[in-house]
């Protein structure tokens, strides 16, 4: 029965911020130091402090710091909400597009009206989501350990959504575990493509704080799955993101020992040990033995404010790439697996390394020829990316070859004795690389026009991707555990190559000036090394030196003279300078030493010439 006497009023107009701006205000007004206090001696002599209080026993408060207090409050009551990041992608794209798979049971929505409503979701409403985005219904997905457990959202052959996942990872946590089986709800079998990882963070350094935990379960993974690795980091993330690395416990005793000699921009040893409270000096003088380990150090590094925690992090970053760089060029930096995707391959060659006594497991030497399409990146994307023709986006073009590139900044090194290493990234179409400022200026690359350089790209990039390139691949497959350690080289590269038609092989690369080795320690007679015509151009692209022939004393070894690549023979006759120049060879004196080259771009036809008549 309605009750015309008394109507029902209108409906209030729902206004809700959900953040948490009341619990910060209360601490304020509870915790805000207001008293006045004062200081007085004990009996030992020590400075002490109480609070002051009046004859009556009333507290004493400090006029300045209440007003400081109720500045501080009005402000924050006047700053508008934060939204939380799952309620500003749903507010941006609207339910209509977005799935979501949480543990909440209500959530505040817009209505078409632009007005605030309370919607309640009942705990189907997970699968609906889930099953909306695996039907296309909905492009966009956003899952949580408590909505995402026991589900997949690749993309499976047998569902209708079948385009690449690009899966963002935001807010990690700290659960390590969780976010890697997060990860892997979107990347499974049956499915039409692998997805794409994109951890996101902040300009806040401390961050990487976490990153950094995922990374290292990821390597750990790739360290005990043993065969294929195929769980393991899968090159996810940069060798630097792992924090708690070899690398990086060694980076950091070096910053900690930088600190202490006061050979550090960021902060003072001082006013870091005053911050962050950690002992670092013994009581006679000198750094502890018992210093920090990473984890507590990152932990101290995240209560320091946001622009001394970046300059911390961008001085032992640099430290920690030194080491990976340094690895990297040495061959030693362990890159885990490696999937390299090509149009077709066909073997050539497979030769039975060994056998195991005990499993009857193989140890196989298979030799490819690869034919691949190149991806060069294209210039619209790099214009996207880089503002070409300012100070942070160079064009530059190589004297010599005439091919072209953009200087960009890259992170600066820190050397072992605290002296900086300015760099820039060189971004070419097919490939990029990191130069000291001192090599560059030592290099043949030179500034040009953005008009000039966009040409220039243009034409690299269609000659690049006009027509497949082919090359040769030697792999060693099967059981590598014990034969591991015989294998030569120093570039250790695990790789996966797979076909368009789905075949696939895996196995540790061999290059080709390692054939020879291989041949003679495991016995093989149809390997055979290198020929004269190929040695310049692998000493040139692997840096290690290679001998002319079995027969001949000659070495061939890459040089950098002058700040070009030059490729050099040593032990030479010097009697026979003169035949050397007749063959095509030239001499220049450094330092008072004869030393003797071949021209780069005639090593093909000269190499084979000296190995035959020597």
């Amino acid at each position: 029965m309605t009750n015309r006497r008394n109507p029902a009023p209108p409906a209030a107009t729902l206004d809700i911020n959900c953040d948490c701006k009341e619990y910060v205000i209360d601490y304020l007004a509870k915790s805000f130091p207001v008293r006045l206090m004062q200081v007085f001696a004990d009996e030992d002599g020590n400075l002490r402090s109480e609070a002051m209080s009046d004859g009556d026993g009333n507290p004493v408060f400090c006029p300045r710091a209440i007003a400081a207090r109720d500045a501080l409050i009005e402000q924050l009551c006047a700053l508008p909400p934060i939204a939380t990041a799952l309620d500003a992608i749903i507010e941006h794209f609207g339910t209509d597009a977005v799935a979501e798979v949480t543990g909440r049971t209500r959530r505040l929505v817009l209505g078409r009206d632009g007005e605030q409503r309370l919607e309640r979701r009942s705990p189907s409403a997970n699968v609906a989501e889930a099953q909306s985005f695996m039907e296309g219904t909905k492009r966009i997905l956003v899952f949580s350990d408590a909505g995402g457990t026991g589900r997949s959202y690749h993309a499976d052959l047998g569902a209708r959504n079948q385009q690449r996942r690009v899966h963002f990872l935001l807010e990690p946590g700290w659960r390590a575990d969780n976010a890697i089986q997060g990860l892997g709800r979107t990347n499974r079998t049956n499915q039409a493509s692998a997805p794409l990882f994109r951890p996101v963070t902040t300009d806040v350094k401390g961050e990487r704080r976490f990153i950094s935990t995922i990374a290292r379960r990821l390597d750990a993974l790739g360290a005990l799955t043993r065969g294929q690795r195929q769980t393991g980091g899968q090159n996810l993330f940069d060798p630097a993101d792992n924090l708690e690395s070899d690398y990086a416990r060694d980076a950091l005793s070096r910053w900690f020992q930088l600190l202490y000699d006061g050979k550090l921009e960021a902060t003072t040893f001082a006013n870091f040990v005053e911050r962050t409270g950690l002992r670092l000096e013994n009581p006679d003088g000198g750094l502890t033995d018992n210093l920090p380990t990473i984890q507590r150090w990152l932990n101290r590094i995240l209560a320091l404010p946001i622009a001394l925690q970046n300059a911390i992090f961008d001085e032992y970053l640099g430290l920690v790439e030194a080491r990976i760089e340094a690895a990297r060029e040495a061959g030693t930096l362990d890159q885990g697996l490696e999937t390299v995707r090509v149009d077709h391959f066909t073997v050539l060659t497979d030769e039975l390394l060994r056998t195991d006594p005990v499993t009857g497991a193989e140890t196989r030497l298979v030799s490819l020829e690869v034919t691949k399409h190149l991806r060069p990146m294209r210039l619209q994307r790099l214009v996207r990316t880089h503002e070409i023709g300012s100070p942070h986006a160079i064009p530059m073009r190589n004297a010599r070859s005439g091919k072209v590139a953009l200087s960009v900044p890259a992170r600066r090194l820190i050397a072992d004795d605290g002296a900086v290493i300015e760099r820039r990234r060189l971004l070419r179409p097919l490939k990029s690389a990191n130069w000291t400022l001192q090599a560059l200026s030592e290099s043949q690359w030179e500034e040009i026009g953005v008009t000039a350089f966009t040409s220039a790209w243009r034409a690299e990039e269609v000659e690049a991707a006009k027509s497949p390139v082919t090359e040769r691949v030697h792999l060693a497959t099967g059981l590598l555990l014990p034969v591991w350690k015989r294998l030569p080289g120093d570039h250790v590269r695990v790789t996966r190559l797979v076909a368009e038609d789905g075949q696939s092989i895996i196995g540790r690369e061999v290059l080709d000036l390692d054939l020879a080795a291989i041949a003679e320690t495991f016995g093989l007679s149809g390997v055979a090394g290198p020929s004269a015509e190929q040695i310049g151009d692998l000493v040139l692209a692997s840096g290690k030196p290679l001998g002319l022939a079995s027969h001949n004393p000659l070495t061939v070894k890459r040089s950098l003279v002058g700040g070009e690549q030059r490729l050099e023979l040593t032990g030479f006759s010097p009697d026979r300078l003169d035949w050397y120049k007749n063959k095509g060879c030239f001499t220049e004196i450094i330092r008072y030493r004869t030393r003797l080259f071949v021209p780069v771009s005639r090593a093909g036809q000269i190499l084979p010439g000296i190995a035959i008549g020597h």
